[in-house]
């Protein structure tokens, strides 16, 4: 939509600046949710910077390595210029990795960690939505219905707006219970359930989803089995916490 944005002689891309903002305001939620649940803001916070900046690093790695032969030739082209040049996959593996094992040395319980951190996460998939529309490399299927956006003069579904609806509705349904949950991790399952749920309808409105060799949206099935793993792990817990 709006790949970049000129300020005097710089010309910024929307896309990488959307996330180096959302970044910040990422941090910036595990701060606050952490507070909000009387956990240890210090450790959440470093636990949430870790995760993110090794994100950020195997990202690149991972990118890099799928692509070595065009960096082969000019090693000074790993480290810049970064601005382009990470596989998201590699990224989420990495930073998970990295969370958990500082979580692991700290001594972290995982359900109330995971309830602090869950409006970071749903944050943080809203950022790459919103990248992803104003710098324009996704797009919906095609529609005539008036809130459709054009994309090369071609009106399509606003993909990406759908799912931040959805992040936004994950959100709202964190707020409602943070004050009166019945158990550590039920905020996270929850809200995690919400945008599964969510984001299991809207991916079928992506033009360039993931399709595997049967026809099958990745997206899609991962979403799937987030959401039924969620519920039935809620269903569980209730059960448990009602006797």
């Amino acid at each position: 939509m709006w790949p970049t944005l000129n300020l005097g002689p710089l010309v910024v891309p929307t896309g990488a600046l959307t996330i180096v903002l959302g970044a910040w305001l990422c941090l910036h939620l595990v701060e606050r949710s952490a507070r909000t649940l009387d956990q240890e803001v210090e450790k959440l916070a470093n636990l949430a910077f870790t995760g993110l900046a090794a994100g950020i690093i195997g990202a690149r790695l991972t990118f890099v390595l799928l692509y070595w032969p065009a960096f082969r030739a000019s090693l000074i082209s790993i480290l810049w210029p970064l601005n382009t040049g990470y596989n998201m996959w590699g990224g989420l593996l990495f930073g998970a990795l990295a969370a958990l094992f500082y979580g692991r040395y700290h001594q972290l319980r995982p359900a109330p960690t995971l309830d602090a951190l869950a409006p970071a996460l749903v944050a943080g998939l809203m950022v790459v939505s919103l990248a992803d529309f104003v710098g324009g490399p996704g797009f919906g299927t095609t529609t005539t219905l008036p809130w459709g956006v054009s994309q090369f003069a071609i009106r399509r579904h606003p993909v990406q707006i759908y799912e931040l609806l959805v992040g936004g509705l994950a959100l709202l349904t964190w707020l409602r219970l943070r004050r009166r949950r019945a158990f550590a991790g039920q905020l996270f399952l929850a809200t995690t359930a919400v945008y599964g749920f969510g984001r299991l309808f809207v991916d079928a409105f992506r033009a360039d989803a993931w399709v595997s060799a049967g026809g099958w949206h990745v997206l899609q099935l991962l979403a799937l089995l987030a959401t039924l793993t969620c519920l039935l792990l809620l269903a569980q817990r209730t059960l448990r916490a009602d006797r």
